[in-house]
């Protein structure tokens, strides 16, 4: 009796141990598939989003001559897309030389899966007010990974089909996911107007979690008509 109950013992042990080990190989899987799988399949659809979109502005910039009324226009405000269309591109020269993601309407998991999110009723780019915008620092190609390495000075530009809008960083800040007074049309000051345009970005923080929102504030430089300078020169690369 006492030999037949160490045998189911060693049995149930031994089980539990093959149990246990094939459980952690899953979730190593499940982590390379979240933490770079991810990562690769959602940088490489953000930089084909990116390669649309860019000849989609260069065919309306070539279709109708800047200043003329509407697309080519880069007085006329910009329109809110719907929810879940990209409708601009964000380059970063501090990210690197060749650094665009797309930049889409809405802030949805979904969204921020395909590139950079809008939020809702923050302003667009170029206007007076506060472009917010939201980004994961990890998983889905990272469009934000080194937010925290952005410096005062740095040029954040904004590509839309009809002007590339150039902010340059103010200033960051690490607040509660609470705190959405960030994105309000003057940061941190909900409820006063806004007499210049700033953009603001927002990620997750620390790396790999969700516990506070990593902030970075720009003012809005200058806004420069497609066609009337090089890219290079706006990025000042």
């Amino acid at each position: 009796m006492r030999r037949r109950l160490a045998t189911v013992v060693r049995v149930l042990v031994r089980t539990l141990g093959e149990v246990s080990i094939t459980l952690g190989v899953l979730i190593a899987l499940f982590l390379v598939w979240q933490l770079w799988w991810t990562d690769v399949v959602g940088e490489r659809q953000q930089l084909e989003q990116v390669a649309a979109l860019t000849a989609t502005f260069e065919r309306a910039s070539d279709s109708q001559p800047a200043g003329a009324d509407g697309i080519g226009d880069p007085s006329e405000p910009l329109e809110p897309p719907p929810s879940g269309e990209p409708f601009a591109v964000i380059r970063i020269p501090r990210f690197g030389d060749d650094y665009a993601r797309p930049v889409i309407e809405d802030t949805g998991l979904d969204v921020l899966a395909r590139g950079v999110g809008h939020y809702v009723g923050t302003a667009m780019p170029g206007e007076v007010g506060n472009v917010g915008l939201a980004g994961h620092r990890t998983t889905y190609g990272a469009p934000f990974n080194r937010i925290h390495e952005l410096q005062p000075g740095d040029r954040v530009v904004i590509e839309t089909a009809a002007a590339y809008s150039v902010y340059v960083v103010d200033s960051h800040t690490i607040v509660p996911p609470t705190h959405t007074e960030v994105i309000a049309p003057v940061p941190g000051e909900p409820g006063a107007a806004a007499s210049e345009g700033w953009l603001t970005m927002t990620s997750c923080h620390p790396m790999f979690s969700a516990r506070e929102r990593y902030i970075v504030h720009a003012r809005l430089s200058e806004t420069i008509p497609r066609g009337e300078a090089a890219l290079t020169e706006i990025l000042g690369v």
